[in-house]
């Protein structure tokens, strides 16, 4: 009995210093990122640039149009966790260690908020290109709920594992789809952490219901099935259009 509350406890601590030692990688990643862009760095066609047309933001085409997609859930997932952090009963409704966790999650998502920032102000060619920050409503979510914080929080993250699986397959700069797995490797383990927060000790971590048995693979969509998802949530407030995104 004792072995196996060993192997159990010992997973969790491990993947708290797991997603410490990424933040700190992917803080370095946003730098390298921001200062790397060349005159060979050119932004999609002027009809595939993200931008305003209609009166409403559309997120472009191509490559700058993935990272401004990814930008948006970004955003979402980054204002999620700083609202979580910053709830006046965070420390009553969650116990030290899943306040460590969740701490750390946030911290990783503002890294991953500023890095897409940065990332894009590096290739636009001119601001209004840049995705305004984005507004959120929770409507009756309670964050002094731990289960539906939880709850919230899974949908989030195994959302953000599958779109950056789905999206990954139309980068087409080596520079970018590097980034975008390393990133989406901190996701899958922030969505492994709140599974086991969920139900510890289970074997939920492991994500049996988005990995398939066939091959082993987590869940692939492509970002009109996301933003679709994202959209029936009706979280984000501000309008945006994905016209040239697959």
């Amino acid at each position: 009995m004792k072995k196996v509350q060993v192997e159990e406890v010992k997973p969790l601590h491990s993947r708290r210093s797991f997603l410490r030692i990424s933040g700190i990688a992917l803080a370095g990643a946003g730098l390298v990122v921001a200062g790397c862009s060349s005159d060979d760095d050119k932004a999609p066609a002027d009809n595939q640039a993200p931008g305003v047309r209609n009166g409403v933001f559309d997120l472009g085409g191509g490559d700058l149009g993935i990272l401004t997609y990814a930008y948006a859930l970004e955003q979402l997932e980054a204002d999620f966790y700083t609202r979580v952090v910053n709830s006046n009963t965070f420390g009553s409704t969650f116990n030290s260690e899943e306040q460590s966790v969740l701490t750390d999650l946030y911290r990783h998502e503002v890294i991953h908020r500023e890095f897409f920032k940065a990332a894009i102000s590096g290739v636009i060619t001119n601001e209004n290109q840049l995705l305004p920050a984005l507004e959120f409503d929770y409507g009756s979510l309670s964050f002094s709920n731990r289960t539906q914080v939880l709850a919230t929080a899974k949908t989030l993250e195994d959302t953000g594992v599958a779109a950056y699986n789905g999206a990954g397959r139309y980068i087409t700069t080596p520079d970018y789809l590097v980034l975008a797995g390393k990133i989406v490797s901190v996701e899958a383990r922030h969505a492994s952490a709140i599974r086991s927060l969920i139900n510890p000790g289970s074997t939920d971590f492991a994500g049996d219901d988005v990995v398939t048995a066939s091959n082993g693979l987590g869940q692939a969509i492509k970002p009109s099935g996301i933003i679709a998802a994202v959209s029936a949530l009706d979280v984000i407030q501000t309008p945006f259009t994905a016209q040239f995104l697959p």
